[in-house]
This record gives structure tokens, C-alpha cells and sequence, in this order.
């Protein structure tokens, strides 16, 4: 054990005479989740959205009215008056506009005689985030309108009321966990495969060689090394995040413990998978050139940008056994749902017969000789 903590102290004192390296593991997740965070998943607001009133009766005025009430209360448009359908539609076309409410002529005439009224919308859906949000804000318009002025005492239809289970979750929010992990991993990608690789390069594995230290105590010196380097990083990232996307449940005490063995065990797993593709590597470009490659094929497939339920058979097959999926789950059902301890128990499970696994193969990998 003191020869293991030996390994484990050079590889810290290492690690904290460089400030850059620990700086560089932390800062890129961070901007990550504030820019990618406010960037995507935001309501829209402000759209331009052109009002074509070729109508001008009291009906065309309660369309108005209901559209004006959504810019002042979700300012989802910004309502713009035109005379011309052709040039409104126009400016749809050159992007001036994101979409035009038209009324047609006779509208109120038709609403009165029940003769099928309609009220048609422009947009551009060559962006469909845009056009999707504008299409769905003003049919609930439309069905609001629609309702009868005195609801009828018998229920005719049926109606579906939306019960969600928690508040309004920004994306900033939901790409929390993501960024918690990406954050680990490339703290393990840095301050362990890559200084793994420079050592050996450097022939500091050398000395360790003419020691009577143990293959396997020099293994599990070099992966706890590693592993406490992606602690603390998981445990900066998960405050300061938590603090940025204003997720109060890390003050819960049985909430940090859970997030607490989240983070160790992410660690252990990250880092043991980084030490077994690293084992016999020689080169010290190796690490770098695969940086982006492994980053791409662990973290977008993992269900922390989109839903693993859209995914592609191919790639769902990939994020069953991709163990950034289950640090993902484990820390969303932490910091968002509020969960115990016992709903991430299967993600417990497969981080650590993961780390076990990959470690298992690690060590009779390791070359104990030059």
C-alpha cells in the first residue's frame, strides 16, 4: 500500500504544479454548458410575424386581440402590420419575417354563417425549431378561440389534462449532467492517458521498472492517481454547474451523498477504460488524435444532447454499453428528479462491473519490463 501511495503522491504533485492542465480539463465543459446550455432548448420569443387583415370585421378583431395577448404575456411574436399578402409572404421567402397570420376576406361573414373560416400562417420551415414553435403557439390560439363564450353544462368532448412531475426544466438544466460527464472525462483524458503516455515517453516508467514495486501495485497506483483527478474535477464541475443552471438539489445532504458515489464511480470506470486503451500505446500523439474520436463515439450517443429513444437501432446498441449513457442517467436522476439513491442503482451496477472488467484486462496487459 505505501509503495501504490507513492506512485498515487508523484502523480498529484505532478497534477497540481500544473495549474493550465487542471484549468484546461474544467474550462471546456463550463463554456459548454453555458453557451450550448442558453444557445439551444430556449422558448422562442420576439418571433416577426406579419398580421395580413384583408378582413377588418369584428372576427379578424378577435384574432388580433388573442395575438396581441400573446405577445404581451409570452411574447413569443412580435406582430407586424402589412396590407400586402404577396409582399408579407415575400418576406417570409427572404427571411425578413418568420411567418405571416393571414385573415382572409369574408372571415367574420364565415365565422357567423358556421361556413368553415379559416385563418392560414406562412412560416419557414426550412427552420424547423422556428416554424414549429410559431405553428403550435398560434393552434392553441386558434382552439382558444374556438371555444364556445358559455361551456356547455354536459362534457361533449374529451379533454386531456398535461400533469408534468416537475417545473419547467431549461436546457441549461438538462445538459447539466452531459457536461458533469464530459467534464470527468476529459480530466481523465488529459490528466491520465495522455501524462500516462508522456511518462512513458519521457522514460519516467523507466525508474518505476528498477523499484520492487509490484505490476499490480503500479496499475492501481496509476488509475487511483487518475481517478482522484476526475473526483475533483466531478465534484468543481457539479457545484459551480449546479450553481450556474441554478439546481438547488446538490444542498440536499442524502442528494450530494448519491452524487458523491456517482462521481467516484464515473471516475474509476472513465479512467480504467482510458488506462486499457492506453496500456500498450507507445506514442505520444496516439491520445490526441484519438481525443476527438472517442469523445464523439461516448458522449453524443449517450442520451445527453437528445433522447436515446430517437436514436438508431445501430446507435442504441452502442449506448447500452457506453458508460457515459449511465453516468448521464444517474446524475440526471440526481440533479433533476430529485431521486434516491435506490433509482440508480442499475447505473451503480454497470460502472462498477465496467471498471472492474476493463481493470481486469488492464493488468495483464501491462508490460512490467521494457
Amino acid at each position: 500500500m505505501n509503495r501504490m501511495m507513492a506512485i498515487v503522491e508523484r502523480e498529484m504533485r505532478k497534477f497540481f504544479r500544473s495549474p493550465a492542465l487542471m484549468m484546461a480539463s474544467m474550462i471546456m465543459p463550463l463554456a459548454q454548458l453555458i453557451i450550448l446550455g442558453n444557445a439551444f432548448g430556449g422558448k422562442i420569443h420576439d418571433a416577426r410575424v406579419a398580421i395580413v387583415d384583408e378582413d377588418g370585421g369584428p372576427q379578424a378583431l378577435r384574432v388580433r386581440e388573442a395575438f396581441d395577448s400573446v405577445r404581451a404575456n409570452m411574447r413569443t411574436f412580435l406582430p407586424i402590420n402589412y396590407d400586402n399578402e404577396k409582399q408579407a409572404v415575400q418576406d417570409v421567402r427572404n427571411g425578413k419575417l418568420q411567418g405571416a397570420l393571414i385573415i382572409p376576406p369574408q372571415f367574420s361573414r364565415r365565422v357567423y354563417e358556421e361556413n368553415h373560416p379559416r385563418i392560414a400562417v406562412v412560416v419557414d420551415n426550412s427552420d424547423n425549431f422556428m416554424s414549429s414553435a410559431i405553428e403550435d403557439e398560434l393552434t392553441n390560439m386558434v382552439n382558444d378561440l374556438n371555444q364556445p363564450t358559455v361551456e356547455p353544462r354536459i362534457l361533449q368532448q374529451t379533454a386531456l389534462d398535461i400533469v408534468e412531475m416537475y417545473p419547467y426544466i431549461e436546457y441549461m438544466k438538462y445538459l447539466l449532467p452531459g457536461s458533469l460527464v464530459l467534464a470527468m472525462f476529459v480530466s481523465v483524458m488529459i490528466g491520465g492517458g495522455m501524462l500516462y503516455i508522456d511518462d512513458k515517453a519521457r522514460g519516467v516508467h523507466e525508474g518505476y521498472l528498477v523499484t520492487p514495486i509490484t505490476k499490480l501495485e503500479l496499475v492501481l497506483g496509476l488509475n487511483s492517481a487518475g481517478a482522484i483527478k476526475a473526483v475533483m474535477t466531478g465534484v468543481i464541475i457539479t457545484i459551480i454547474g449546479s450553481l450556474l443552471a441554478g439546481v438547488g438539489t446538490i444542498f440536499h445532504p442524502f442528494t450530494f451523498v448519491g452524487l458523491l458515489i456517482m462521481i467516484v464511480l464515473t471516475a474509476i470506470a472513465f479512467n480504467t477504460m482510458m488506462f486499457l486503451l492506453m496500456v500498450r500505446i507507445e506514442d505520444p500523439l496516439v491520445p490526441r488524435a484519438i481525443f476527438g474520436i472517442l469523445n464523439t463515439l461516448l458522449f453524443f450517443p449517450s442520451g445527453s444532447v437528445y433522447p436515446v429513444q430517437a436514436f438508431p437501432k445501430w446507435l442504441r446498441a452502442i449506448a447500452r454499453v457506453d458508460p457515459f449513457t449511465y453516468a448521464v442517467d444517474g446524475f440526471k436522476c440526481l440533479l433533476l428528479k430529485e431521486t434516491a439513491l435506490s433509482a440508480v442503482w442499475g447505473d451503480i451496477l454497470y460502472l462498477t462491473i465496467f471498471a472492474a472488467i476493463t481493470l481486469s484486462i488492464a493488468i495483464p496487459l501491462f508490460k512490467r519490463t521494457l
